[in-house]
């Protein structure tokens, strides 16, 4: 039987998908975590304590591990784990992406600058030098920044992901305004206070996530969602996805050209590939210019799609997105063409700041036409936040129907079903 080491921080809404894939593929698995669970006293070496924050230390640990413990794969099922499973696949032989090139996709400025040095269409760009005791030099700098541009723009921070700390800034005062807000969001998210401070161009249109594969260096697209609520700001909470895309078809393709040329010029070879691309009309767009309607990369991550958003995909034989993720890391292949049928999921969007007193009405939501499914992840008792400080959605609905507009249709329903109280 393959065994397969997965690292899943305790903050990943991931681990059941992928334990459940394990399963089905007949792949036993070792887990590591950035916090004890409650079985590792008796799990011994099928569970490893490490800390994702040292990412060195981390692979050490693994590498120790498999010593005992032949390992046939490593996986990060999350953005935390990525870069100590790629420096351990690396130390033990395993099929990896390089770890340069993980680094890259979860620093959203050594991205942009690879992405430029390769000629990827992606928003202008400039980026602000974090300075503790300068932080109104720092607001300086991002107004300044924004003026070159142009406006509107985007201030959003180098580390953090899932849109947090993400804000348009239309003049001036909102950029400046902009600089502190991200500041402080990153001050409570630990970063390090001289973390950079990323300054974008705002490019108008209609945004589309790819989901893909890398095998052996070629990019093998999965699903590609249409997100039909504008992202126009000034926060950009996701909400609803939906597959198949209605776009044209020369979208698409300038889409997954632009994806595999990204994933390309930041080295991934290997495993998942979640992007996120703007189709704009090409007018506020780096070099080389481009006509109406072309692909801007916005970003790119070496993982899967976040969230249980994942439970909205379905390839052939019935197989989830892990399983076909999972096989890849052991050198497998699955058939992984996609359901017939439209599906979508919905991220259910946090009202507004307080603690969370009860999710109400989701048997009505489940009774709607497509609705497949209802969760609710956020515990009940505990603080949540809306963007752009929180870092969490409600919980997730799905819903699959023949058409993509009929499942669009069946999420906002499910959603209007849902009372949530916040005190």
């Amino acid at each position: 039987m393959p065994r397969a080491l997965l690292v899943l921080p305790t903050s990943t809404y991931r681990a059941p998908e992928f334990l459940a894939a394990a399963r089905r593929l007949g792949v036993e698995v070792v887990t590591a975590s950035d916090a004890p669970q409650a079985l590792s006293g008796v799990m011994g070496d099928r569970f490893l304590e490490v800390d994702l924050s040292r990412p060195e230390e981390a692979a050490d640990r693994i590498v120790d591990l498999a010593r005992r413990l032949p390992l046939d794969a490593v996986l990060a099922v999350d953005d935390q784990g990525g870069l100590a499973a790629a420096i351990a696949c690396e130390r033990l032989g395993l099929s990896h992406n390089p770890p340069a090139a993980v680094a890259a996709t979860r620093d959203k400025l050594a991205a942009r600058r690879l992405l430029g040095a390769a000629g990827v269409r992606q928003p202008g760009w400039r980026w602000v030098p974090g300075d503790p005791g300068e932080r109104a030099a720092e607001a300086s700098g991002v107004v300044e920044a924004a003026r070159e541009l142009g406006f509107p723009v985007v201030v959003k921070p180098v580390s953090l992901s899932g849109s947090r700390g993400v804000i348009r800034a239309d003049d001036p005062a909102s950029a400046a305004s902009a600089a502190a807000w991200v500041r402080a969001i990153l001050e409570e998210a630990g970063a390090p206070a001289s973390e950079p401070l990323l300054v974008e161009q705002y490019v108008p249109g209609e945004e589309v996530a790819v989901e893909a594969i890398v095998r052996e260096g070629r990019l093998e697209v999965l699903a590609v969602f249409d997100k039909p609520d504008p992202l126009e700001g000034p926060f950009f909470e996701e909400t609803i996805y939906v597959t198949p895309s209605g776009h044209p078809e020369a979208d698409l393709a300038d889409a997954l050209d632009a994806v595999a040329r990204a994933a390309e010029a930041l080295g991934i070879v290997h495993g998942p590939v979640h992007a996120e691309v703007r189709l704009a009309d090409g007018s506020r767009a780096e070099a080389p210019p481009a006509p109406a309607r072309r692909a801007v990369v916005l970003e790119l991550a070496a993982r899967t799609i976040g969230g249980k958003c994942s439970k909205a995909l379905r390839f052939a034989a019935g197989a989830s997105l892990e399983e076909i993720v999972l096989a890849g890391a052991l050198g497998r292949t699955l058939d992984s063409t996609r359901e017939r049928s439209a599906a979508g999921v919905m991220m259910i969007p946090v009202p507004r700041s307080g603690t969370l007193e009860a999710v109400e009405g989701r048997e009505r939501a489940r009774e709607v036409p497509f609705v497949t499914g209802v969760e609710v992840t956020a515990p009940l008792g505990r603080a949540v936040r809306p963007l752009p400080e929180g870092d969490r959605y409600l919980g997730f609905l799905f819903a699959r129907a023949p058409t993509p507009p009929q499942v669009v249709t069946a999420l906002r329903r499910a959603h209007d079903e849902l009372v949530v109280k916040i005190a």
